[in-house]
């Protein structure tokens, strides 16, 4: 599978089952209506496990612009993907939040509260002061890409002479612990995106869809999710450089 096509499912998958959720929570009439934030977290970390799952084997599995720049700053990461890798995540994180508008129409339609209409797309504060808002996306995806640089393939053998243990599957486990565990703890303040293309995409979706008294698409808080994470992730790939320095 060609590696941009690998992080356009990836991405789309994660989001249809990640922004899906959120609908099965927030919308009113739902079989999941005000299960709760736990389930959110829970369902939003499957959802990083099913994406990576499908995409690592061709892309590395990055579904997220920020992952693609850590890498890129601490890794060594091909420059020269590094756009396509970003649209494909975009374009991805686009169509899953598309599938989960069609699935959910009946439901949006029936809620009536316009701030749980545009929660399945995009984040929202729970207490809005831009300042504190950009700090709990920066600490997030610091958290996130600076963990995900440890993250290293299982081998045994003697320090000279080691063997990869293939993982599958399981491979896709720590992010995705990683994920909920981020959601959990430092999620509640801004809804977690440590993602551009999570927030971005969706939310260019609704703004384009012709969705009853949808309200705006919040584009002043737009920024936040975007320049938080980029800010995070390069923060946590230098860290990583001088921890690690030799």
């Amino acid at each position: 599978m060609n590696v941009y096509l690998a992080e356009f499912i990836g991405t789309a998958l994660m989001i249809l089952l990640g922004n899906g959720v959120v609908a099965n929570v927030v919308l009113k009439g739902t079989k999941g209506n005000s299960s709760g934030w736990i389930v959110i977290t829970t369902a939003w970390a499957l959802a990083v496990f099913v994406g990576v799952v499908v995409a690592g084997p061709h892309s590395g599995a990055h579904l997220n612009p920020v992952v693609t720049l850590g890498l890129t700053i601490a890794k060594g990461f091909d420059v020269a993907l590094v756009p396509g890798y970003i649209l494909a995540q975009i374009a991805g994180a686009m169509t899953g939040s598309f599938i989960v508008w069609l699935m959910y129409k009946d439901y949006f339609d029936a809620t009536e509260d316009v701030g749980l209409k545009a929660a399945p797309f995009a984040t929202a504060p729970a207490i809005r002061n831009y300042g504190s808002n950009l700090i709990s996306e920066i600490v997030g995806t610091f958290v996130l890409i600076f963990v995900i640089f440890y993250f290293t393939e299982a081998s045994m053998g003697t320090k000279d002479a080691t063997t990869p243990i293939g993982l599958g599957s399981l491979g896709a486990i720590p992010v995705s612990f990683l994920v909920w565990v981020i959601g959990l703890s430092l999620g509640g303040t801004t809804g977690y995106a440590i993602n551009p293309a999570r927030d971005l995409g969706p939310r260019i979706v609704h703004a384009l869809i012709p969705m009853k008294g949808k309200g705006g698409s919040d584009w002043a808080y737009a920024w936040v999710p975007i320049l938080g994470p980029i800010i995070g992730s390069t923060l946590a790939a230098l860290a990583f450089l001088a921890i690690n320095f030799k």
